[in-house]
Formats: C-alpha cells, structure tokens, sequence
C-alpha cells in the first residue's frame, strides 16, 4: 500500500499529460517517495490512455484507470478514489492550473494534521489568482450563493486541487449524487453536514488556456445548488 495516492481526471488531455505527469512526479516525491499516480482518463479518443501506458510501463508509480466510455468528472473521481491503494488521496486538474508548490500542504493536512478534507481556495484572503472577467463574476456568484443557500463556511468549493482521508470519502460518495462538475461543492457541502474537518487554503491559481463562461453555464449552476438543496432539507 502506498502513503499518498493522487488522482489526475483526464480527456483528451494528452498534450497537457506531457507535463503533468512529470511536475506531478517531482512534486509528490517531495512529499513521499511512497506514492502512486492515478491517471482516471475518462474516455479519451486523443492518445491520452497510450501516452499513460508508456509511462506505466517505465515507472510502476503510475497507474491508468481507463474507461472506454465517458463517466463524467464526478463518477471518474470516484473510480479513481475507490481504487486507489493509500490511506490519503488528491486529486488536482490536469492543466495544473493551482501551483504544485502548495501539494504538501494538501496533503500534510490530511496525513499529518488530522483534516478530513483540503482544498486549494482561489478566494480566500491571500490568494494568488488570474484568469477572465467573466469567470472571476461566475465564480465568486456561484460560491455566494452556495455558502447563502447551502450554508457552507468555505470561500471556494469549485477548485480543481482537493485532498482526502480516503475512508472518510468513501463514507460520504454513496450520498453524492452529481456525476460530474458540482461533485466537488456537493462533497464539501455533504462533508461539512456531517462534521467533517475541513482545510481550506489559499492558493497561487492561473487560468487554463481555453476556459470559458456560456450563459447557459450560469443557469446549471444555480439549478445543482437548487437541486443540492432540495436533497438536503426535503427529499
């Protein structure tokens, strides 16, 4: 059994794999030399899941989880998380958007500091970001309205850098009920109901090449915290 597991979800990401792999390599290795890196490539029709295979074939540390169908963001995570082989788990984008310089802290909240859960916060007080207009209005709206509606303490519920006591989500994911990008505000929200310990920290963020806000995209946000609601107080 390794000490940490970290989790990259993936599609069609192969170019920007040719530097995650390696910086999450040296990252995690200043955490632990005993470490396993789980590529959970949901999918991919762009040579993502062969280039995994080569660096699975050289270096057993790496470990692809392939399926040959789209799972959604969420379902992959959890994939990913039940079949990791460590006590303490993470997860981060693959366009490592958050700076790796802040992987130890994620996971020395979990291993050492007895946290539940951490998460990397582009909102918090502290916090090094820089990306669009329209996404900075989109996000700090969507986290607004989830700690007014939902009553969440926290800043930031939607970025793409998360550490957990693996035990303790596994616990909470038969209760998760969103498949794709709201699990990470559904799992922090879920968690904080439950009395889970939660690190929240601010972090060094730069905005992926590509990202964008459509209209619509605002509306299924409102409509999951809505839906996250009613799961909560009514059904």
């Amino acid at each position: 059994m390794a000490e940490v597991a970290a989790v990259i979800p993936v599609y069609n990401d192969k170019k920007a794999l040719e530097t995650a792999i390696p910086e999450s390599i040296q990252a995690l290795s200043s955490v632990t030399q005993d470490f396993e890196l789980i590529i959970a490539e949901d999918g991919s029709t762009d040579g993502s899941a062969e280039y995994v295979m080569e660096w699975e074939s050289k270096d057993p540390r790496i470990r692809l989880l392939h399926s040959n169908e789209r799972l959604g963001r969420g379902r992959a995570l959890n994939r990913a998380i039940g079949a990791a082989n460590a006590p303490v788990c993470c997860y981060y984008d693959v366009d490592l958007a958050t700076d790796m310089k802040h992987l130890p802290q994620l996971v020395r909240a979990i291993r050492d500091e007895g946290y539940d859960l951490s998460t990397g916060s582009r909102l918090m007080p502290g916090s090094d970001i820089v990306r669009s207009g329209k996404r900075e209005v989109a996000s700090r709206g969507f986290n607004f309205l989830v700690r007014l509606i939902l009553g969440s303490s926290l800043y930031d519920h939607q970025c793409g850098f998360k550490g957990f006591k693996r035990e303790r989500l596994l616990a909470l994911v038969p209760e998760v009920r969103d498949n794709h990008w709201f699990w990470d505000t559904e799992v922090l929200v879920r968690g904080q109901k439950k009395g889970y310990r939660v690190l929240e920290f601010p972090v060094r963020w730069r905005e992926g090449a590509g990202t964008t806000v459509r209209k619509n995209d605002v509306f299924k946000m409102f409509r999951a915290i809505l839906r996250l609601w009613w799961q909560l107080h009514v059904s």
